[in-house]
């Protein structure tokens, strides 16, 4: 489906979303944007749809913005390409992509970088795939290098109906490894099991150590990816076995722990995290090109797919904000801007 047939000429500005002070959702503003400006190896996306993520919670709470980044929110976007910077070689006017953004996604228009774009496989909707740029390179970069990863492993996910979280268990699947993932409340369990976990638990209401013993008749699981932090950080090093990763990605209960580091040490473990924004752009190259050689097959076979809670219009950003805010979201929120012919 082409979602911007018939559609005049590039407009000389468009709406975009902004916080227009520190604080809660009601502080976010469409506003009226001239349209950025192309440099060498970039391109110029018309965006169908970007995606919405708690750092984007984050900014509009106040956390700064990398030096030169755009005040426009939004670190996701698909959409069709419709102007391309010197330089660039591989993708064409009127390429179907997707893009991890250092910012600028809420909004019609925006300028990605060349090597951070992947194509849109047919079979995936151009609106959906605007669910997949955050978690691709988040779940490849954290699970599958950081974590290690492989076929015959046991991973353990906190928070596995998020849109992250969902996409890691269908990867995880797809490599061969079992996943036990825990979630809040009866409605995510349900979603958890249908997307063929190994083990569901509800976190309100098992302990998730006791569940990973009885589940590995007391060995522990090979991986831990984890976006609670805070308290959870030791019963995860409880329920590792010998030699495994815990992956921190987040940390919603608390930035700072307590570590028995005896745990640590007799069990073999390895603590590590990262996260995308300050990495170089010639990491996030590297990223991209490892996605398009090992996650981009699934995406084109149907194994993984972006899971979806609901897609609302740009100017209904504080609502989407709101909805992740209070962690009823099932999957991925996104944003769908009106064409800019509509906007005035």
């Amino acid at each position: 489906m082409n979602y911007f047939a018939n559609l005049p000429p590039l407009p000389a500005s468009a709406l975009a979303v902004v916080a227009t002070q520190p604080g809660g959702p009601d502080v976010l503003a469409c506003v009226e944007r001239p349209l950025p400006t192309v440099h060498a190896g970039e391109v110029l996306i018309r965006v169908a749809a970007s995606g919405v993520n708690r750092p984007d919670l984050l900014q509009r709470g106040g956390l700064p913005v990398p030096p030169g980044v755009t005040d426009i929110l939004g670190l996701e976007v698909a959409g069709v390409v419709v102007a391309v910077g010197e330089g660039v070689n591989n993708i064409a006017l009127g390429d179907r992509v997707m893009a991890l953004l250092s910012g600028g996604g809420y909004a019609q228009y925006c300028v990605a970088i060349a090597d951070q774009c992947l194509p849109v496989p047919q079979n995936l909707p151009l609106v959906d795939a605007a669910g997949v740029p955050e978690a691709a390179f988040t779940v490849w970069h954290n699970l599958f290098e950081l974590g290690r990863l492989k076929s015959g492993d046991t991973l353990l996910i906190h928070g596995a109906a998020s849109g992250v979280g969902s996409f890691a268990v269908q990867c995880a699947h797809a490599v061969g490894a079992r996943v036990i993932a825990t979630a809040g409340g009866p409605e995510k369990v349900a979603l958890l099991e249908k997307l063929g976990v190994w083990r569901a638990i509800d976190r309100h209401q098992e302990d998730f150590v006791a569940v990973v013993a009885q589940c590995t008749e007391g060995r522990g699981v090979d991986v831990v990816l984890d976006n609670v932090g805070g308290p959870y950080v030791s019963r995860n090093l409880d329920a590792l076995a010998m030699g495994g990763r815990h992956v921190s990605l987040s940390f919603l209960q608390g930035a700072k722990i307590e570590l028995d580091l005896q745990i640590v040490m007799r069990k073999n473990l390895t603590l590590t995290s990262s996260t995308l924004r300050p990495k170089s752009l010639a990491a996030k190259a590297r990223i991209a090109e490892c996605i398009r050689d090992f996650l981009l097959p699934w995406l084109a076979s149907g194994k993984v797919k972006p899971l979806i809670h609901d897609r609302l219009p740009l100017r209904e950003a504080a609502a989407a904000h709101r909805l992740l805010e209070s962690n009823a979201n099932l999957g991925k929120v996104l944003l769908m801007p009106e064409p800019a012919s509509e906007s005035a």
